[in-house]
C-alpha cells in the first residue's frame, strides 16, 4: 500500500482517512495487525544491558538526537514511549509540521516552548489578550526567571515591532484569541520576525509561537504561514469528549532535540493512557465533530446576533466579525474550505460591573436549569459548553486589564457542541427569559 503519508501528500486518500486508521507501520511500533492502535502501560522498560541503557539515556540528553534517525530506546514513560509517540506524529502530520512532542496538558505544552526558547536576560514579546493561566504564567513566573515580557497589541504591528529590540527571541500569540476570538494575521507577524531576525543567527532569531487550541489542526494549520512553534491543548478539540488533558508542540525535526529534553527535565509528559484515548477516539472523529459543530455555531450565532439582549456577537464565520478577511484566508480545513471553528463569543448589553453581573446570572440560570448547555470551563467537546470568561478562565486577569485586552466583563464565550441545535437555542431563550425578568 505503500506510506499512506506520502499518499495523502499526493492527494491519493485525505486527510479525514489518515487521522482515522494512520499509517499501518510506524517507526514507534509496528501495528500492522492491530485494527486499533495497541496500548502500553509500562512506567519503565526492561533493558538487555547496562550499555544499551546508558546509550538510550543519551538519545534524550542528547541535543544532537532525533527520532528520526534511529528507533527509540524506551526506558522510562517521562522520557518517551509508543503509544504517544503514534498520536505524536499523526497530529504532528496533520499540523503540516515535522514533529510533534506531547506534554501532560495544554499549559505543560506552553510552558515547554517557552523555557525551550528562552533564558534569562531573554525577552518575549506577546499578544495583549491571552488565556488566565497563560497570563499568569508570562507576568507571574517569566520575570522571576529573568525573562522581559512585553504585552501588546498583535493586530496592530507597529506595537509589535517598537517592542522588540536585539534581547527578542519569541512573538507569542493566540488565533484565534480566547476569549473574544480576535484573529492575528499569522504571515505579517512571521515576515515581521524575519525581517527582526536579519544578522542573527540560528540561536538568537526571534521565533514565532501560535497557540491553535481553538481552531485546531481541522480548521488551521500555522506552520502553512511559517510559524516556528504550533502549541495546542489536546483537551479541547482533538479530545473532543472531555475525558482526557493533554497538551502538544508541533515543529520543525530541528527542535526536537531540546523539546524532548525540555519535557524530560520539566517532567510533564502525557500518559500513555491518555495518549491512547486520544489516538483512538478523539484524533479519529475531529473532522466529523468540528464540522457538526462548526453548523451548529453557525445558527446560534445568528439567532444571537438578532436577540435584543445581546450587545454583539463575535464569530468568524459572520459577515459582520471585524477580522472577516483573515478568517477567510487563515481558516481552511485540509480539503480548503472555510472552517471558522465551533467557538463563539457575545457580549450583553450593558456596562461594566452590570453587565458582568448579567453575564453571571444569565449563567447561574443556565447551571441550574440547562439540558444541552452546560456551564463549565473547556471546549471542544461534542456537548456545549459556557462560561464567563471574566469572572472564571479570566480571573487572574485584572479587571481593568481585561477590558484593555478586550475581554468585556459581560461577554460569554460558548463552545458549541454537536447536539440538536434547535434543544440549545431552547436552553438559551430560557436563560434570556429569566435575565430580562
Amino acid at each position: 500500500m505503500g506510506d499512506m503519508y506520502s499518499r495523502v501528500r499526493d492527494g491519493l486518500h485525505s486527510m479525514k482517512s489518515l487521522l482515522i486508521h494512520g499509517r499501518f507501520h510506524s517507526p514507534k511500533w509496528d501495528y500492522s495487525h492491530h485494527i486499533v492502535p495497541p496500548l502500553s502501560m509500562n512506567a519503565a522498560y526492561r533493558l538487555e544491558s547496562v550499555e544499551r541503557g546508558g546509550q538510550g539515556f543519551q538519545q534524550f540528553a542528547n541535543l544532537e538526537y532525533s527520532t528520526r534517525d534511529e528507533q527509540p530506546i524506551y526506558i522510562y514513560d517521562r522520557l518517551h514511549e509508543p503509544t504517544k509517540g503514534m498520536l505524536e506524529e499523526r497530529i504532528a502530520f496533520a499540523e503540516k509540521c515535522e514533529v510533534g512532542i506531547s506534554f501532560a496538558s495544554g499549559m505543560a505544552a506552553i510552558s515547554g516552548v517557552l523555557l525551550a526558547t528562552l533564558k534569562a536576560g531573554d525577552e518575549l514579546v506577546i499578544h495583549k489578550t491571552l488565556y488566565g493561566c497563560t497570563y499568569s504564567l508570562v507576568t507571574r513566573w517569566l520575570p522571576n526567571w529573568g525573562i522581559k515580557v512585553h504585552l501588546v497589541d498583535f493586530t496592530k504591528l507597529a506595537e509589535v515591532e517598537a517592542a522588540t529590540n536585539a534581547h527578542t527571541r519569541v512573538y507569542y500569540f493566540e488565533t484565534p484569541v480566547n476569549p473574544n476570538l480576535q484573529l492575528i494575521d499569522m504571515e505579517k507577524v512571521v515576515a515581521l520576525a524575519r525581517a527582526k531576525s536579519t544578522g542573527r543567527d540560528e540561536a538568537t532569531r526571534i521565533k514565532t509561537v501560535v497557540d491553535n487550541t481553538f481552531a485546531s489542526p481541522f480548521c488551521q494549520r500555522p506552520k502553512e504561514f511559517g510559524v516556528d512553534f504550533v502549541a495546542a491543548s489536546l483537551t479541547k478539540h482533538i479530545t473532543g469528549f472531555g475525558t482526557d488533558v493533554g497538551g502538544i508542540v508541533c515543529g520543525d525535526l530541528k527542535d526536537e532535540p531540546t523539546l524532548l529534553l525540555a519535557r524530560k527535565d520539566i517532567g510533564g509528559s502525557l500518559s500513555s493512557h491518555a495518549a491512547w484515548g486520544i489516538l483512538t477516539y478523539g484524533l479519529p472523529t475531529l473532522p466529523l465533530r468540528v464540522q457538526k459543530a462548526t453548523e451548529n455555531a453557525n445558527v446560534l450565532a445568528h439567532y444571537l446576533e438578532s436577540h435584543p439582549l445581546v450587545d454583539r456577537v463575535l464569530w468568524p464565520g459572520l459577515e459582520s466579525f471585524p477580522h472577516r478577511e483573515l478568517a477567510l484566508k487563515q481558516m481552511r480545513d485540509f480539503e480548503g474550505r472555510f472552517a471558522p471553528s465551533s467557538i463563539l463569543y457575545f457580549v450583553l448589553k450593558g456596562e461594566g460591573t452590570e453587565a458582568q453581573e448579567r453575564g453571571k446570572k444569565l449563567l447561574n440560570y443556565v447551571a441550574k436549569n440547562g439540558y444541552t448547555m452546560t456551564l463549565a470551563v473547556s471546549l471542544g467537546q461534542i456537548r456545549t459548553l459556557c462560561e464567563h470568561p471574566s469572572s472564571m478562565t479570566h480571573a487572574a486577569v485584572p479587571l481593568d486589564d481585561q477590558v484593555k485586552a478586550g475581554i468585556d466583563p459581560g461577554g460569554i464565550r460558548v463552545a458549541v457542541g454537536i447536539e440538536d441545535v434547535n434543544d440549545i437555542i431552547r436552553d438559551l431563550d430560557a436563560a434570556f427569559n429569566a435575565l430580562g425578568a
